[in-house]
């Protein structure tokens, strides 16, 4: 607790880049529309999450939160928060008894709506605490690999209450997931290893929005970028946009550094890390730590050592004649590294997102009793409101249709 008063000034410093999400918290305290329900919530514990959490508790809320990640809690936060009143269970560096005790916590506070960011709140529920569901009046998800597994449930008629897919608001989508998780990531590799990224080559796994974004700030940073793909349209984008394209057994042996964006397992595994130089870095920007084979790794390699905070040295076959072996290095022991590392996405970005939180609670509340469970996509309208918020606080003002211009466009007659 002697954290809290540096969370609650992080918090504060969040506030002031998240004007869009402030201008949602004023409309909230009128309108009280959570007044009397209970939200769970499994996110990252981060400043702009405790904006998220006071803007719900503006609205009437009562919240219980944990981490969605076990090193992406940040500390004085939790503290901040808890100091606050909120019901939290969170610490950075959890281990996975911890980190699913946490998640029973906020399931004993009965929650009538849940915030998911990896889909293991809702899975958590469906296996262990059926008895839940009729109360719920539904859930939201934050990211692309918990709307994999929330239409996977869905497809396998084993989701059994209503979810909106806040990740694929385009507000969302486009702006934290490209924007944020390319900014965020190379922080993160920054700070754990203090990289020099100009001339050297790094390699993308993945060219979906983060793999765009994370591609894109490395270029900007001098780096030779390889993109590994399984998709063909996405392989030809990652062409058209200026990078090669190969097989990751191929770029293995070149690469210097590695980032996994891919939301799927076994991306690097020891088979690709035979084949790598002495010194190469390995790191994740997915949500879980399965991209990146940690434990076949570490169960092949002759020693393993922390170098430094989120930075441990694995020492494997191969290697000048007289080393011992070749040295690798893996970023957040496979975590999101940018969460792991560094502090995530700006506040800036995670405004737009949290925007799109708390209007995904607001249209399950509006529909309550009148949504199947299935995984549904917020209304078009609600988009287009949170970006014009965001361009109200930036100040920018853009042109509007004259009557004629919406006529033609809504006509079909009108030719050359």
């Amino acid at each position: 607790m002697r954290l809290a008063d540096q969370g609650l000034r992080n918090i504060e410093l969040a506030e002031s880049q998240m004007g869009a999400l402030m201008e949602v918290q004023k409309e909230l305290k009128k309108s009280k529309i959570f007044k009397g329900l209970r939200i769970g919530m499994a996110l990252h514990v981060t400043k702009e999450t405790a904006v998220l959490v006071k803007t719900l508790i503006a609205g009437g809320a009562e919240i219980w939160i944990t981490g969605c990640n076990p090193l992406s809690t940040q500390d004085d936060i939790a503290a901040a928060l808890a100091k606050s009143g909120v019901h939290v269970y969170a610490h950075k560096g959890e281990n996975t008894k911890e980190y699913y005790e946490f998640l029973n916590d906020v399931i004993a506070g009965k929650p009538h709506i849940t915030i998911d960011d990896g889909c293991d709140l809702v899975s958590e529920i469906h296996k262990n605490h059926k008895g839940l569901i009729p109360s719920l009046i539904g859930g939201c998800e934050e990211t692309t690999t918990g709307i994999i597994r929330l239409k996977a449930m869905e497809k396998d008629k084993a989701l059994k209450y209503p979810i909106v897919a806040v990740n694929d608001n385009l507000t969302k989508h486009l702006m934290d997931n490209y924007y944020g998780t390319g900014q965020s990531t190379l922080d993160g590799i920054m700070r754990a290893s203090n990289f020099l990224f100009t001339g050297k080559v790094c390699v993308v796994a993945g060219y979906g929005d983060c793999g765009k974004g994370v591609a894109l700030r490395l270029k900007g940073l001098g780096a030779n970028v390889i993109v590994t793909e399984v998709k063909p349209f996405r392989a030809l984008q990652a062409v058209r946009d200026g990078y090669r394209v190969m097989p990751m057994k191929e770029a293995a042996v070149i690469g210097d550094l590695f980032i996994t964006v891919t939301g799927d397992v076994d991306v690097l595994t020891y088979d690709h890390v035979k084949l790598m130089k002495e010194g190469a870095i390995l790191c994740n920007s997915g949500h879980f730590d399965c991209e990146i084979d940690v434990d076949g790794i570490k169960k092949k390699s002759k020693k393993v050592r922390e170098m430094r905070p989120f930075m441990d040295e694995y020492t494997v076959e191969g290697g000048s004649l007289g080393t011992g072996g070749k040295k690798i290095y893996i970023l957040g022991d496979g975590r999101l590294v940018n969460l792991a590392a560094a502090e995530g996405h700006p506040s800036d970005v995670m405004s737009l997102s949290f925007c799109g939180q708390v209007f995904a609670c607001k249209y399950l509340v509006e529909n309550k009793g009148r949504l199947k469970p299935a995984v549904y996509t917020l209304p078009e309208d609600i988009d287009i409101y949170i970006s014009e918020l965001q361009l109200r606080v930036m100040g920018v003002k853009i042109d509007k249709l004259t009557p004629a211009q919406e006529k033609y466009l809504a006509s079909w007659e009108s030719g050359t």
